[in-house]
C-alpha cells in the first residue's frame, strides 16, 4: 500500500485512508521508527477501513449511477424540502442563519460558513427523512458552537435525541451514495 508522510507544526499523528493509499500526517519531530510504529498499532483499523472501501465500491458498482439529469432533479428537490427544515429547526435551537444553498459536493453532507450560511449536498434526497433533520441540525448548532466539542454535541442531542444513530446512517452509507455520483469517495 502507497503511504504517504506528511509533517507538520502538530502535536499529535493522525491518519486517512484514500484510494491513492495511507496518508499519515506526523508532527516534525517524529522520526521514522515513531511513524512505523503508529501505523503499526492501527493496522486493524487500516484493515477495517480498507475492507469499508472495497465494500463501498462493490455496492456502488452494483448500484445505478447517478446522472447529470437526476443530480438536477435532486437539486431541485432538495430547493424546495431542505429550506423547510431549517426553518423549523432554527427555532427549536434558537438561531438565525443567512443564505442556504443546495450544492452538489463530492465530500461534505453540509457546512456552516461563520457568517451563517448553510451549504447543504443535494445527494441528501437519497437519504431517509431523518439523516436530512440530523445534518440540518448539525448545521445549525454550529451557530451556537462552531466546533465539534462536548457542549456542540450537547446540543445537537438535546434537539435531535436520535442524531447519532441517523450520522451513522450516513457514515454507513453515504460513501456509496457519493461513489454512484462521482466515481469515488
Amino acid at each position: 500500500m502507497q503511504t504517504t508522510v506528511i509533517r507538520s507544526k502538530r502535536k499529535s499523528f493522525s491518519m486517512q485512508l484514500k484510494e491513492s493509499g495511507l496518508i499519515v500526517r506526523a508532527p516534525l519531530w517524529a522520526n521514522e521508527r515513531e511513524i512505523e510504529d503508529f501505523i503499526l498499532k492501527h493496522r486493524s483499523w487500516i484493515e477495517k477501513q480498507a475492507r469499508k472501501q472495497a465494500e463501498r465500491k462493490r455496492r456502488a458498482a452494483e448500484a445505478e449511477p447517478i446522472g447529470f439529469d437526476e443530480m438536477k432533479r435532486l437539486a431541485k428537490q432538495a430547493t424546495l424540502y431542505i429550506p423547510g427544515r431549517v426553518e423549523y429547526y432554527a427555532r427549536l435551537i434558537g438561531v438565525t442563519y443567512g443564505r442556504i444553498t443546495i450544492r452538489n459536493q463530492r465530500s461534505r453532507w453540509g457546512s456552516c460558513s461563520a457568517k451563517g450560511n448553510l451549504n447543504f449536498n443535494c445527494l441528501l434526497m437519497l437519504t431517509p427523512p431523518e439523516v436530512i433533520d440530523s445534518v440540518v441540525v448539525h448545521e445549525l448548532c454550529h451557530r451556537k458552537e462552531m466546533n465539534h466539542s462536548a457542549r456542540f454535541y450537547a446540543e445537537v442531542l438535546r434537539v435531535f435525541p436520535e442524531y447519532r444513530r441517523w450520522d451513522r446512517w450516513l457514515k454507513e452509507n453515504g460513501g456509496v451514495l457519493m461513489e454512484r455520483a462521482f466515481g469515488t469517495a
